[in-house]
């Protein structure tokens, strides 16, 4: 049982870092009960919103990403700057709303793939990176990072919708995340090309 964390727009993968500010009360306290515990907050996308806010009953997609806290700042007001280091995929088996955030019990997803697959997926996601400047990506993304890690960080990190950066989670492996990640990236140059009509992963 681990507490989940759901945003309506963003998707944290393993082994990338992300930043969050809490504010919210019932966030408050699954931070704090996060640090006096394991330190692990399970990131999962809303699938929808109600009203303005995230309702504690909206529904969220089954596949998120536990993170875990690397880095803690609580400030005077009891909000919380916090870094999040993903740790691995997984499904959601049911929920716990007895306290003010919710809980889920899960099943970790095993992620794998075989070299030869990655080193052809990653050949056409390069020549896919051709000519874009990642302007919101951390410099800190280069060419020493392995394979898994780089496809990871470049999902969470370019401009997509939610909902694509979801279906990118959900893909079985690095390697069908790659590929993925390659059709996007080809998608997104032939509609600013004006060759190709709007669309979104599926």
């Amino acid at each position: 049982m681990i507490p989940i964390f759901p945003l309506p727009n963003v998707v944290l993968f393993p082994n990338v870092f992300l930043p969050l500010h809490i504010f919210e009360s019932r966030y408050r306290d699954m931070v704090h009960d996060a640090l006096t515990g394991d330190r692990i907050i399970g990131m999962v996308l809303l699938r929808e919103m109600q009203d303005t806010d995230v309702d504690s009953c909206s529904s969220v997609y089954s596949i998120g990403c536990a993170g875990l806290i690397t880095h803690c700042e609580q400030l005077k007001d009891g909000r919380y700057n916090i870094v999040l280091r993903g740790l691995h995929k997984f499904r959601v088996l049911h929920e716990d709303r007895s306290r003010s955030y919710r809980q889920a019990q899960i099943e970790t997803i095993e992620e794998c793939h075989s070299a030869e697959g990655l080193r052809e997926a990653r050949q056409r996601l390069d020549f896919s990176l051709e000519g874009r400047v990642l302007s919101n990506s951390p410099s800190k993304l280069s060419s020493d990072m392995n394979d898994g890690d780089l496809i990871n960080a470049l999902s969470q990190y370019l401009e997509f919708e939610p909902i694509e950066k979801q279906a990118l989670l959900e893909r079985n492996g690095i390697v069908e995340r790659c590929r993925s990640l390659s059709d996007l990236l080809e998608i997104q140059s032939l509609t600013d090309k004006g060759r190709f009509p709007a669309t979104h992963l599926q």
